[in-house]
Protein backbone atom coordinates (compact mmCIF):
# COMPACT_ATOMS: atom_id res chain seq x y z
CA UNK A 1 0.00 0.00 0.00
CA UNK A 2 1.45 3.34 -1.06
CA UNK A 3 0.99 5.94 1.66
CA UNK A 4 1.16 9.74 1.40
CA UNK A 5 0.98 12.30 4.20
CA UNK A 6 -0.27 15.87 3.74
CA UNK A 7 0.58 17.99 6.75
CA UNK A 8 0.52 21.47 8.16
CA UNK A 9 2.97 24.02 9.42
CA UNK A 10 5.92 22.50 11.26
CA UNK A 11 5.21 18.84 10.63
CA UNK A 12 7.08 18.26 7.40
CA UNK A 13 10.68 17.65 8.47
CA UNK A 14 10.15 15.11 11.24
CA UNK A 15 7.32 13.30 9.48
CA UNK A 16 9.48 13.02 6.36
CA UNK A 17 12.14 11.25 8.47
CA UNK A 18 9.63 9.05 10.27
CA UNK A 19 9.25 6.43 7.54
CA UNK A 20 5.47 6.49 7.96
CA UNK A 21 4.90 7.31 4.30
CA UNK A 22 6.65 7.23 0.95
CA UNK A 23 6.47 11.01 0.84
CA UNK A 24 5.31 13.90 3.04
CA UNK A 25 3.90 17.11 1.58
CA UNK A 26 3.81 20.08 3.99
CA UNK A 27 1.88 23.30 3.42
CA UNK A 28 3.33 26.63 4.46
CA UNK A 29 0.77 29.33 3.74
CA UNK A 30 0.18 31.64 6.70
CA UNK A 31 -3.50 32.56 6.69
CA UNK A 32 -3.73 34.05 10.18
CA UNK A 33 -1.72 37.22 9.48
CA UNK A 34 -1.86 39.76 6.68
CA UNK A 35 -4.12 39.87 3.64
CA UNK A 36 -5.10 36.47 2.30
CA UNK A 37 -3.47 35.33 -0.94
CA UNK A 38 -5.65 35.90 -4.00
CA UNK A 39 -7.84 33.01 -5.25
CA UNK A 40 -5.68 32.97 -8.40
CA UNK A 41 -2.49 32.51 -6.38
CA UNK A 42 -4.03 29.72 -4.31
CA UNK A 43 -5.31 27.95 -7.43
CA UNK A 44 -1.87 28.18 -9.05
CA UNK A 45 -0.34 26.68 -5.90
CA UNK A 46 -2.33 23.47 -6.37
CA UNK A 47 -2.22 23.36 -10.18
CA UNK A 48 0.51 21.97 -12.44
CA UNK A 49 3.78 23.86 -12.24
CA UNK A 50 4.35 26.70 -14.71
CA UNK A 51 7.50 28.71 -15.37
CA UNK A 52 5.91 32.00 -14.31
CA UNK A 53 5.58 30.85 -10.68
CA UNK A 54 8.06 32.33 -8.23
CA UNK A 55 9.94 30.53 -5.43
CA UNK A 56 7.68 28.79 -2.89
CA UNK A 57 4.55 29.45 -4.99
CA UNK A 58 3.92 25.78 -5.87
CA UNK A 59 3.07 22.90 -3.55
CA UNK A 60 6.15 20.96 -4.73
CA UNK A 61 8.59 23.66 -3.58
CA UNK A 62 8.27 22.64 0.08
CA UNK A 63 8.69 18.87 -0.32
CA UNK A 64 11.79 16.95 0.77
CA UNK A 65 11.92 14.80 -2.35
CA UNK A 66 13.20 11.21 -2.05
CA UNK A 67 15.69 10.34 -4.76
CA UNK A 68 14.04 9.18 -7.97
CA UNK A 69 10.58 10.57 -7.15
CA UNK A 70 8.76 11.74 -10.25
CA UNK A 71 5.84 14.07 -10.78
CA UNK A 72 6.93 17.15 -8.90
CA UNK A 73 5.57 19.42 -11.67
CA UNK A 74 2.11 17.84 -11.60
CA UNK A 75 -0.92 19.33 -9.94
CA UNK A 76 -1.37 18.16 -6.36
CA UNK A 77 -4.40 16.05 -7.32
CA UNK A 78 -2.51 14.33 -10.16
CA UNK A 79 0.47 13.63 -7.93
CA UNK A 80 -1.77 12.10 -5.24
CA UNK A 81 -3.70 9.79 -7.58
CA UNK A 82 -1.33 6.76 -7.47
CA UNK A 83 -1.36 6.60 -3.66
CA UNK A 84 -3.62 4.14 -1.88
CA UNK A 85 -3.75 5.99 1.44
CA UNK A 86 -3.63 9.75 1.96
CA UNK A 87 -3.38 10.87 5.59
CA UNK A 88 -3.91 14.43 6.78
CA UNK A 89 -1.75 15.38 9.78
CA UNK A 90 -2.79 18.82 11.02
CA UNK A 91 -2.26 20.32 14.45
CA UNK A 92 -4.88 21.79 16.76
CA UNK A 93 -3.45 25.28 16.24
CA UNK A 94 -5.48 27.93 14.44
CA UNK A 95 -2.74 28.16 11.81
CA UNK A 96 -3.00 24.46 10.96
CA UNK A 97 -6.78 24.34 11.13
CA UNK A 98 -6.98 27.16 8.58
CA UNK A 99 -4.66 25.19 6.33
CA UNK A 100 -6.80 22.09 6.82
CA UNK A 101 -10.09 23.71 5.80
CA UNK A 102 -8.37 25.36 2.82
CA UNK A 103 -6.97 21.99 1.71
CA UNK A 104 -10.26 20.15 2.21
CA UNK A 105 -12.09 22.87 0.30
CA UNK A 106 -9.75 22.15 -2.62
CA UNK A 107 -9.84 18.36 -2.31
CA UNK A 108 -13.64 18.33 -2.19
CA UNK A 109 -13.48 18.88 -5.95
CA UNK A 110 -11.41 15.68 -6.40
CA UNK A 111 -13.86 12.80 -5.75
CA UNK A 112 -11.34 10.05 -6.53
CA UNK A 113 -8.98 11.36 -3.86
CA UNK A 114 -11.70 12.06 -1.31
CA UNK A 115 -12.31 8.34 -0.86
CA UNK A 116 -8.68 7.78 0.17
CA UNK A 117 -8.45 10.52 2.80
CA UNK A 118 -8.16 9.97 6.53
CA UNK A 119 -7.58 12.60 9.21
CA UNK A 120 -5.25 12.17 12.18
CA UNK A 121 -6.98 13.70 15.21
CA UNK A 122 -4.09 15.54 16.82
CA UNK A 123 -4.82 17.64 19.90
CA UNK A 124 -1.43 19.39 19.97
CA UNK A 125 1.00 21.07 17.62
CA UNK A 126 3.29 19.27 15.15
CA UNK A 127 6.57 19.98 16.92
CA UNK A 128 8.07 16.52 17.13
CA UNK A 129 11.45 16.19 18.83
CA UNK A 130 14.25 14.61 16.78
CA UNK A 131 14.05 11.43 18.89
CA UNK A 132 10.23 11.20 18.79
CA UNK A 133 9.21 7.55 18.44
CA UNK A 134 6.57 7.48 15.71
CA UNK A 135 6.45 3.68 15.73
CA UNK A 136 5.19 3.67 19.32
CA UNK A 137 3.01 6.77 19.10
CA UNK A 138 1.28 6.38 15.74
CA UNK A 139 -1.11 3.55 16.76
CA UNK A 140 -2.41 5.74 19.59
CA UNK A 141 -3.25 8.76 17.40
CA UNK A 142 -6.90 8.32 16.38
CA UNK A 143 -7.68 8.19 12.66
CA UNK A 144 -11.01 9.26 11.19
CA UNK A 145 -12.41 9.08 7.70
CA UNK A 146 -13.13 12.38 5.99
CA UNK A 147 -16.87 12.31 5.31
CA UNK A 148 -18.98 14.30 2.88
CA UNK A 149 -20.25 16.49 5.74
CA UNK A 150 -16.65 17.23 6.78
CA UNK A 151 -15.89 18.54 3.30
CA UNK A 152 -18.99 20.71 3.57
CA UNK A 153 -17.91 22.03 6.97
CA UNK A 154 -14.47 22.86 5.60
CA UNK A 155 -15.94 24.67 2.58
CA UNK A 156 -18.21 26.73 4.84
CA UNK A 157 -15.36 27.56 7.22
CA UNK A 158 -12.96 28.60 4.48
CA UNK A 159 -15.63 30.74 2.81
CA UNK A 160 -16.54 32.31 6.17
CA UNK A 161 -12.95 33.18 7.02
CA UNK A 162 -12.43 34.82 3.63
CA UNK A 163 -15.54 36.98 4.00
CA UNK A 164 -15.10 40.78 4.33
CA UNK A 165 -16.54 40.72 7.85
CA UNK A 166 -16.18 38.23 10.76
CA UNK A 167 -19.95 37.70 10.89
CA UNK A 168 -19.97 34.41 8.93
CA UNK A 169 -17.38 32.94 11.31
CA UNK A 170 -19.48 33.77 14.37
CA UNK A 171 -22.53 32.21 12.69
CA UNK A 172 -20.46 29.10 11.93
CA UNK A 173 -20.07 28.52 15.67
CA UNK A 174 -23.80 27.68 15.83
CA UNK A 175 -23.34 24.75 13.45
CA UNK A 176 -22.28 21.19 14.24
CA UNK A 177 -18.51 21.21 13.62
CA UNK A 178 -17.82 17.93 15.40
CA UNK A 179 -16.43 16.21 12.30
CA UNK A 180 -13.44 18.55 12.45
CA UNK A 181 -12.94 18.46 16.21
CA UNK A 182 -10.25 21.14 16.45
CA UNK A 183 -11.99 23.68 14.24
CA UNK A 184 -14.28 25.25 16.84
CA UNK A 185 -11.48 25.96 19.38
CA UNK A 186 -9.38 27.40 16.54
CA UNK A 187 -12.19 29.72 15.46
CA UNK A 188 -12.67 30.90 19.04
CA UNK A 189 -8.93 31.60 19.37
CA UNK A 190 -9.00 33.60 16.15
CA UNK A 191 -12.09 35.57 17.20
CA UNK A 192 -10.42 36.40 20.52
CA UNK A 193 -7.69 38.19 18.55
CA UNK A 194 -10.23 40.71 17.24
CA UNK A 195 -10.18 44.02 19.13
CA UNK A 196 -12.00 43.99 22.45
CA UNK A 197 -15.04 46.29 22.89
CA UNK A 198 -13.38 47.68 26.04
CA UNK A 199 -9.73 48.11 25.08
CA UNK A 200 -9.47 47.93 21.30
CA UNK A 201 -6.85 45.19 21.66
CA UNK A 202 -6.93 41.47 20.95
CA UNK A 203 -6.22 38.66 23.40
CA UNK A 204 -2.48 38.41 22.73
CA UNK A 205 -1.93 42.16 22.96
CA UNK A 206 -3.72 42.24 26.31
CA UNK A 207 -1.65 39.33 27.59
CA UNK A 208 1.49 41.24 26.60
CA UNK A 209 0.37 44.13 28.81
CA UNK A 210 -0.43 41.77 31.68
CA UNK A 211 2.91 39.96 31.40
CA UNK A 212 4.83 43.24 31.46
CA UNK A 213 3.84 43.55 35.10
CA UNK A 214 6.39 40.73 35.64
CA UNK A 215 8.79 40.64 32.70
CA UNK A 216 10.94 43.22 30.93
CA UNK A 217 12.29 41.05 28.08
CA UNK A 218 10.68 40.00 24.82
CA UNK A 219 11.68 36.34 25.19
CA UNK A 220 8.98 35.52 27.78
CA UNK A 221 6.37 37.37 25.74
CA UNK A 222 7.24 35.48 22.58
CA UNK A 223 8.20 32.04 23.84
CA UNK A 224 6.31 31.30 27.08
CA UNK A 225 3.20 30.43 25.13
CA UNK A 226 1.66 28.30 27.88
CA UNK A 227 1.97 31.25 30.29
CA UNK A 228 0.77 33.70 27.64
CA UNK A 229 -2.17 31.42 26.93
CA UNK A 230 -2.59 32.46 23.28
CA UNK A 231 -1.36 30.37 20.38
CA UNK A 232 -2.45 31.95 17.11
CA UNK A 233 0.76 33.80 16.18
CA UNK A 234 4.36 32.85 15.56
CA UNK A 235 7.34 34.90 16.70
CA UNK A 236 7.35 37.18 13.64
CA UNK A 237 3.69 38.11 14.07
CA UNK A 238 4.13 38.54 17.83
CA UNK A 239 6.86 41.05 17.05
CA UNK A 240 4.51 43.02 14.81
CA UNK A 241 1.88 43.10 17.56
CA UNK A 242 4.42 44.31 20.11
CA UNK A 243 5.61 47.04 17.74
CA UNK A 244 2.03 48.19 17.32
CA UNK A 245 1.77 48.58 21.09
CA UNK A 246 5.10 50.37 21.46
CA UNK A 247 5.70 52.52 18.39
CA UNK A 248 2.39 54.29 17.81
CA UNK A 249 1.42 57.91 18.57
CA UNK A 250 0.38 56.96 22.12
CA UNK A 251 2.37 53.89 23.17
CA UNK A 252 1.12 51.40 25.72
CA UNK A 253 4.63 49.91 26.01
CA UNK A 254 7.94 51.73 26.52
CA UNK A 255 11.48 50.52 25.87
CA UNK A 256 11.18 48.80 22.49
CA UNK A 257 14.02 49.85 20.19
CA UNK A 258 12.96 52.80 18.07
CA UNK A 259 15.22 51.65 15.22
CA UNK A 260 12.58 49.04 14.35
CA UNK A 261 10.78 51.83 12.51
CA UNK A 262 13.48 51.83 9.82
CA UNK A 263 14.63 48.18 9.68
CA UNK A 264 13.18 46.31 6.71
CA UNK A 265 10.41 43.90 7.71
CA UNK A 266 12.23 41.07 5.91
CA UNK A 267 15.41 41.60 7.92
CA UNK A 268 14.37 39.23 10.67
CA UNK A 269 17.85 38.88 12.17
CA UNK A 270 18.30 42.62 12.72
CA UNK A 271 14.80 42.93 14.15
CA UNK A 272 15.40 39.98 16.47
CA UNK A 273 18.57 41.63 17.80
CA UNK A 274 16.60 44.76 18.67
CA UNK A 275 13.97 42.66 20.46
CA UNK A 276 16.66 40.93 22.54
CA UNK A 277 18.26 44.12 23.83
CA UNK A 278 15.00 45.96 24.52
CA UNK A 279 13.88 46.44 28.12
CA UNK A 280 10.14 46.88 28.26
CA UNK A 281 7.67 48.46 30.65
CA UNK A 282 4.10 49.72 30.62
CA UNK A 283 3.45 53.39 30.05
CA UNK A 284 0.82 55.17 32.13
CA UNK A 285 -1.46 54.89 29.12
CA UNK A 286 -0.70 51.17 28.92
CA UNK A 287 -1.66 50.76 32.57
CA UNK A 288 -4.93 52.56 31.87
CA UNK A 289 -5.66 50.26 28.91
CA UNK A 290 -4.86 47.23 31.06
CA UNK A 291 -7.31 48.51 33.69
CA UNK A 292 -9.98 49.01 30.97
CA UNK A 293 -9.99 52.75 31.53
CA UNK A 294 -8.68 53.58 28.03
CA UNK A 295 -9.29 52.29 24.51
CA UNK A 296 -6.02 51.83 22.64
CA UNK A 297 -7.69 52.22 19.24
CA UNK A 298 -8.96 55.73 20.04
CA UNK A 299 -5.38 57.02 20.20
CA UNK A 300 -3.48 54.82 17.73
CA UNK A 301 -3.91 53.69 14.12
CA UNK A 302 -5.27 50.20 13.47
CA UNK A 303 -4.45 48.63 10.11
CA UNK A 304 -4.31 44.85 9.93
CA UNK A 305 -6.19 41.89 8.50
CA UNK A 306 -8.29 39.22 10.14
CA UNK A 307 -8.97 36.72 7.39
CA UNK A 308 -10.81 38.64 4.69
CA UNK A 309 -11.67 41.47 7.10
CA UNK A 310 -9.57 44.62 6.89
CA UNK A 311 -9.49 46.10 10.38
CA UNK A 312 -9.03 49.87 10.52
CA UNK A 313 -10.09 52.54 13.00
CA UNK A 314 -13.09 53.28 10.79
CA UNK A 315 -13.95 49.59 10.29
CA UNK A 316 -13.09 48.13 13.66
CA UNK A 317 -15.01 44.94 14.27
CA UNK A 318 -14.82 43.99 17.93
CA UNK A 319 -15.38 40.72 19.73
CA UNK A 320 -16.23 40.12 23.36
CA UNK A 321 -19.21 38.09 24.46
CA UNK A 322 -20.63 38.88 21.02
CA UNK A 323 -19.42 40.42 17.78
CA UNK A 324 -19.82 44.21 17.63
CA UNK A 325 -20.13 46.02 14.29
CA UNK A 326 -18.10 49.17 13.61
Amino acid sequence: MKRLILTGWGGGSELARSGLAEIVIPFHFQFAWGPLPSPEKLSAYFAAYTADLGPAEHWSDWVRWPRGTKGRKLSLAEFCEPYDEIELWFAATARDQLQLVWLLDHLSGCPALAQKLTLRLLDSDLRFSPDYDFAKSEPHIPVGDVRAEDFETAKLAWSAYRAPTPEPCTKLLHRDLSGLLMLRPALLELLAELPSPLTGLGATEMRFLEMLDWYVNTNPLFHLSSLRGTYVWGEVELGYLLEGLALGPKPAVAGLGDELRTIDLQNLRARHEVYLRSRLSLTEFGKAVLAHREDFSRHNPIDRWWGGTHLTNEQLWRYGAVLTKP
